[in-house]
């Protein structure tokens, strides 16, 4: 069993940047992908990005294309998200997820081990 605990979450004003932390409880992380999705109330689970285990591609969900960058630190069994030019339509919970490697990263099914979450809050 792999548990993931993210943190980093809050309320920013509109414009304004956060980054979100995603640690794995053990180094099982290796060889996954890593995801960020987000989900706001009433709405479906969104895919945010994802990325390799080795880092060398990533994926962007169209919200998070030109403002979001996923990285990962695989020696702390830590992942990140970076979120700039934050808008008040990015208020969401954002959870991280961990899953063998897939070509569909969006898709939440291919993800075997969720943390659970932490609040997005932008105001304008």
């Amino acid at each position: 069993q792999v548990q993931l605990v993210e943190s980093g979450g809050g309320s920013v004003q509109a414009g304004g940047s956060l980054r979100l932390s995603c640690v794995a409880s053990r180094p099982t992380f290796s060889g996954y992908n890593m995801g960020w999705f987000r989900q706001a109330p009433g709405k479906e689970r969104e895919f945010v990005a994802a990325i390799t285990w080795s880092g060398g591609t990533r994926y962007y969900g169209d919200a998070a294309k030109g403002r979001f960058t996923i990285s990962r630190d695989n020696a702390k069994n830590t992942a990140y998200l970076q979120m700039n030019s934050l808008k008040p339509g990015d208020t969401a919970v954002y959870y991280c997820a961990t899953g063998r490697p897939s070509s569909t990263v969006w898709d939440t099914s291919k993800y075997t081990y969720w943390g659970q979450g932490t609040q997005v809050t932008v105001v304008s």
